[in-house]
């Protein structure tokens, strides 16, 4: 199991199926954040599914479901909720983990400097080039 690091409490991945959370849950995630809608795609699991699973195996399990293409404010908002108050540390993960990067990168986007997100992103094999806009414009709301 290799699953990209967005930071030391985060890791985000594409789609994984129920019987992946006992490898997580081994490898000692606590949070399970599922951000695909249910019914994205025929045969992916249904949340219910894997939220049975991951509190079977002792984690917490928070479905917030996110259309990829329209992620608002909230969203990003619950996110970086979610991420703040969940035990440590957290798999996150949507259809191929893209989903989970830019909510991370959103809700980072005044924290840290967009070009750094961009690049860790990058380094996590996520292209978020196109995403810089919107970085930048948080950022600026953050720090003028």
């Amino acid at each position: 199991m290799h699953y990209p690091k967005l930071s030391s409490t985060l890791t985000v991945a594409p789609q994984i199926r129920p019987d992946d959370l006992e490898a997580i849950a081994a490898a000692g995630y606590k949070t399970v954040i599922n951000n695909r809608p249910d019914g994205e795609e025929m045969g992916q699991p249904r949340a219910a599914t894997m939220a049975a699973k991951a509190a079977s195996l002792g984690m917490q399990y928070f479905h917030q479901p996110v259309v990829g293409g329209a992620i608002s404010d909230q969203d990003i908002e619950d996110f970086e909720q979610l991420v703040a108050n969940a035990e440590k540390p957290v798999f996150a993960y949507c259809r191929t983990g893209t989903r989970c990067t830019v909510l991370w990168a959103l809700s980072e986007a005044g924290k840290q400097s967009p070009e750094m997100l961009v690049n860790r992103a990058a380094e996590a094999g996520y292209d978020l080039n196109g995403l810089l806009p919107r970085l930048i414009s948080r950022w600026q709301d953050q720090h003028g």
